[in-house]
């Protein structure tokens, strides 16, 4: 918002510069965000009397003009303005009179001597828009008859004001208004702070407009008055123009003037209808799904049951309740009757609202964050004030209904709770002076150190212990809180032998030539349906945009989409990993300082790799990553760990080259190629892979056993044995480590890794099977694994050898039905 500061000073007038009270306002949380004079610098520009105009001889759009300027002598000005007229007063520029540049950044204008049309014209005489005060280049400044003659314009019309652009934060909906900020600064300099003046306008006809309220939840206070016989077409007084020029209000109405006046000055939205055109009374209640009003701004919306309205008896809206009136009923300059009201609507009811329409009005800016419930008739009286003097009429009495308004519930504070988060020594006393000077009514406890503070009408923001100890803070200045280093134990942290940070994966991962990025947690809700196979996903109330409307609960959307946008900027290799969290529904989740019931958010390591295996070099043949690589990426990340990978199906990964990730058989991710449905839906040329698994799963490594290394050499021993397709190589591979631990017989074999798979492709057009593949039918498939054999005392005998290898070879027999291959 913004004001002229002499508009500031007429409420509150502290013994500080311009700048000082700017930093004030600042430091107190009002942030000035900058400073600007009212109008550019000008020069020998005066009030001056138009005596006589008449018709230029030469052009018919000119008039010669005989001008007063308090000099004894009259200027011959020649002017083109159609409300140029005699006895105005209008500003006028002397010759060498220096006028703001027409553009911003350009030159000043200067008068000079000139000869229109062949008549020298001794000045000018000035529109508002010459002197930078509106827009309006056309019709001359027409000031009031009173003004003196000869007198400097920039002491007439305060030019040499400042603007004052201030941004409170969005809590303090006490200060939206020119009175509020005044209060804000009466508080933090202890000057005197002044009332708005006016007279309460006598009671001169009886007629009063039944209102109907029927939404206690929308509006908890209605009140208004009929005002009858005003005068529309009466121009707005030239100081209320002024300063709502300089808040950035243009000048509408005599009328709308008034009510934006009131509001920017008293932080009070109120609406004027024309009461002619108000059919029986009003009814205020919530919209109907299907009807429609047409609002002041022109556009036409469609109203549904969550908006307030406030309709006439026939049941047509009239206006969007704390939004915007409604075209139907608006002032014109026929009107001669008008309704004012004012009333209190409920920050939830109107909350979300106006956005929801696309409109922003600084009524609903106002309502939705909190407006005072108490001054309502007070205002009311201000508002037929103004009218009243301005624009005559008779008022009638002022009907006032209160519904349901906010209990203001008294809040404790402690003074030593105070000190403790601030960090300065605060007395009792010093508290109630700062409580005194907000206006806050309090009890003070009889141990002196807590306070029961109830918050004033205006302060919808105190709520909590937090929010008086905040005020204490403002007020006493956050500059003058010492920089004191906080004081703690010292104290080295020894992580533990297991553990290792999350930053440690992460240069693990970028060792393996992966680069890491970040994304967004919201993602649109095709992504979860195609990555997580989730139709019903976390929701987000008030997204960002529509394309980040839901919550992710995998990494591997986010992940593809960037892969996506690397390949359409005709990248070929691409390997990628993400840290983050994701979010799931799980009802075991308690609420707590860092969980929300219900939900759980692990945080998970995902990657992606796409393209060839390396970069295109002469050392090794050109390949395209497969399972197989980002597989070693897995178990490398997991190690000393020894992950296990179970084939099973993931609504994201290729069915047939996917498997969840186990660690002691807690499953920890997945890995996999891309689902061929979601390759060809992204219109990728290679399949990427994929994985993604817990951090925290991860981030506990197995301790390294001391073993004595043995001096003598390893026995390496190859078996082939044949057993049914559906046999699952890493279910030998734990039967071999479980055989280990129980048979004595192969306490020296160290370890066993598959080195070849041979199975037949089966074709149904074959059918000599028996010829074909000798001793190896077709549901089954052939295993070679290498045995290594070491012993650290002695070199190992061949008997010794060959009872490991019949024993192992004899387990499998019994456990898998496998038969040694010959």
């Amino acid at each position: 918002m913004q004001f002229a500061e002499s508009w500031l000073r007429s409420f509150v007038n502290p013994q500080l510069s311009t700048d000082a009270l700017s930093r004030l306002l600042t430091m107190a949380g009002l942030e000035v965000e900058a400073l600007l004079p009212v109008v550019p610098p000008t020069s020998k520009i005066v009030i001056g009397k138009v005596l006589q105009v008449i018709r230029h001889p030469n052009a018919d759009n000119l008039k010669l003009c005989q001008v007063d300027v308090g000099t004894g002598q009259e200027l011959t000005i020649v002017c083109g303005a159609p409300n140029v007229a005699p006895d105005i007063k209008v500003p006028t520029a002397l010759v060498g009179a220096i006028l703001p540049p027409k553009e911003e950044g350009g030159e000043p204008i200067e008068i000079k001597p000139l000869k229109l049309r062949g008549l020298e014209s001794q000045g000018m005489l000035c529109s508002a828009g010459e002197l930078k005060l509106s827009d309006n280049y056309s019709e001359l400044l027409i000031l009031s008859k009173d003004t003196p003659i000869g007198c400097d314009i920039r002491d007439v019309l305060q030019l040499s004001d400042i603007i004052f652009k201030i941004k409170p934060t969005p809590n303090r909906s006490d200060c939206l208004s020119v009175f509020g900020i005044a209060r804000e600064t009466a508080a933090l300099t202890g000057a005197r702070l002044n009332s708005v003046f006016y007279n309460l306008v006598p009671v001169t006809c009886n007629i009063s407009l039944p209102v109907r309220i029927d939404a206690p939840q929308l509006c908890g206070r209605f009140s208004g008055r009929v005002i009858r016989d005003i005068n529309p077409r009466t121009s707005t007084p030239l100081w209320m123009v002024q300063r709502l020029e300089q808040a950035g209000q243009h000048s509408i109405s005599a009328l709308v003037d008034i009510s934006n006046y009131v509001m920017l000055e008293l932080g009070r939205p109120s609406h004027i209808f024309d009461l002619d055109k108000i059919n029986g009374g009003l009814h205020v209640r919530w919209g109907r799904r299907g009807e429609t009003l047409k609002l002041l701004n022109g556009n036409t919306v469609c109203l549904d049951e969550t908006v307030g309205v406030i309709a006439n008896n026939q049941g047509r809206v009239e206006s969007l309740a704390g939004i915007m009136g409604g075209d139907n009923t608006a002032v014109t300059f026929k009107t001669k009757h008008i309704y004012l009201e004012a009333a209190f609507w409920w920050p939830d009811s109107i909350r979300g609202r106006a956005s929801h329409y696309n409109i922003l009005t600084d009524a609903a800016y106002r309502f939705e964050r909190g407006v005072d419930y108490a001054t309502i008739v007070e205002h009311i009286e201000y508002l037929t004030y103004l009218i009243t003097i301005i624009c005559g009429g008779n008022a009638g009495p002022v009907e006032d209904q209160i519904i349901n308004l906010p209990q203001s519930k008294p809040v404790s504070m402690r003074v030593s709770q105070a000190n403790r988060i601030i960090g300065v020594p605060f007395n009792s006393n010093e508290v109630d002076s700062i409580f005194k000077r907000l206006n806050l009514s309090f009890k003070r406890l009889s141990d002196g150190d807590e306070f029961i503070v109830t918050p004033p009408t205006y302060r919808f923001d105190i709520e909590i212990e937090e929010d008086l100890i905040e005020e204490i803070a403002r007020i006493w200045g956050y500059e003058k809180i010492p920089l004191n280093l906080p004081v703690a134990a010292s104290k080295i942290r020894v992580m533990k032998g297991g553990q290792r940070s999350i930053h440690a994966l992460r240069h693990a991962l970028a060792a393996r030539d992966y680069t890491e990025t970040v994304n967004f947690s919201f993602v649109d809700a095709e992504s979860e349906r195609d990555f997580a196979g989730n139709e019903h996903p976390i929701s987000l109330l008030n997204p960002i945009s529509s394309q980040l409307s839901v919550i992710r609960s995998t990494l591997f959307g986010s992940l593809v989409k960037i892969l996506q946008y690397n390949l359409n900027r005709r990248a070929s290799r691409v390997r990628i990993f993400e840290v983050g969290r994701v979010f799931r529904k799980d009802l075991s989740v308690k609420e707590s300082e860092l969980t929300v019931k219900s939900f759980a958010q692990p945080k998970m390591i995902g990657a992606l790799a796409y393209g060839p295996v390396v970069d295109a070099q002469w050392g090794v043949s050109a390949r395209h990553v497969d399972f197989f690589d980002v597989k070693g990426d897995v178990q490398a990340l997991c190690a000393p760990t020894l992950p296990r990978f179970i084939k099973a199906l993931h609504p994201a990964l290729h069915p047939g080259r996917s498997a969840r990730i186990e660690i002691n058989g807690h499953i920890i991710g997945w890995i996999g190629d891309l689902h061929p449905c979601l390759l060809r839906k992204y219109n990728f040329s290679h399949t990427p892979v994929l994985f993604e698994i817990e951090a925290d799963a991860v981030v506990t490594c197995a301790l390294p056993n001391v073993t004595s290394i043995s001096k003598f050499p390893p026995v390496h021993r190859d078996i082939s044995v044949i057993v049914r397709r559906n046999v699952e190589v890493q279910s030998i591979l734990d039967e071999f480590t479980q055989a280990r631990l129980n048979n004595n017989a192969l306490r020296f074999a160290q370890k066993m890794v598959l080195f070849d798979e041979f199975h037949y492709k089966f074709d149904a057009k074959q059918t000599n099977f028996g010829t074909i593949l000798g001793e190896l039918s077709a549901d089954e498939k052939s295993l070679a694994f290498r045995i290594t054999l070491q012993d650290t005392d002695k070199p190992l005998r061949d008997e010794t050898i060959a009872l490991a290898i019949k024993t192992l070879a004899t387990h499998l027999s019994k456990v898998f039905g496998a038969r040694l291959r010959s």
